[in-house]
């Protein structure tokens, strides 16, 4: 028991100190299966302004993945995916675009007891969708679905089951501190690449990559 403890500590300190910040590992291929992290509040119009400057032939197959609840951001990535087929006319909606709806852990004004369950069942959801699509880039910016997954990745690498690169871009709307979702995956160490859009956060948070106002 004890050598199996030390080596999931070795393998963590590995994954944390020597991969990370080196999101793809020599021989990757030149299209990544990418999952995207779609969210309220904001979170899409901010993802999907960020792949409007992307090389989407680089990320492919890509699947979008919003709440449950959300019923709005995945018919703005349709519309966005559309856009791109119209401009591109070899751009075609096919088998490598999906979009996929989460479970979520708790929902707004949701006590506390009853979340117990459904923060059990979001996570079985989450690991069931993390087997399936086995992403090899994660592109999330702030929307709370994105936790579990990224928890799952991480703990995919330690495994040595997959390894899948971790971009967290923080919200635009986050001028002198983190939300929540970014707290969580820069103090972790979670995200292989952490970037902020206003310099007062990368001077509070060193390790963050400034990239100026995206929107």
């Amino acid at each position: 028991m004890l050598s199996l403890v030390i080596v999931l500590v070795v393998r963590v300190v590995y994954v944390v100190m020597y991969q990370c910040g080196k999101p793809f590992p020599k021989g990757a291929s030149r299209s990544f299966t990418t999952l995207i992290v779609l969210g309220s509040g904001g979170h899409t119009a901010e993802m999907l302004s960020l792949l409007s400057v992307l090389r989407m032939d680089r990320f492919t197959p890509r699947f979008y993945i919003a709440a449950a609840t959300d019923n709005m951001s995945l018919h703005k990535a349709r519309s966005f995916e559309h856009s791109l087929a119209d401009d591109k006319p070899a751009v075609k909606e096919d088998s490598s675009l999906q979009y996929t709806q989460i479970y979520r852990s708790r929902e707004v004004g949701q006590s506390y007891v009853t979340s117990v369950w459904t923060t059990i069942l979001a996570t079985l959801h989450a690991l069931w969708l993390m087997i399936r699509i086995r992403p090899q880039v994660i592109l999330c910016n702030g929307p709370g679905t994105c936790i579990p997954l990224c928890l799952i990745a991480f703990l995919f690498k330690v495994l040595g089951i997959r390894w899948s690169s971790i971009f967290y871009v923080e919200s635009v709307a986050r001028v002198k501190k983190l939300s929540l979702s970014g707290l969580l995956l820069y103090k972790l160490r979670i995200a292989d690449q952490f970037f902020v859009q206003w310099p007062q956060l990368q001077n509070k948070y060193p390790r963050a990559h400034y990239v100026g106002c995206l929107m």
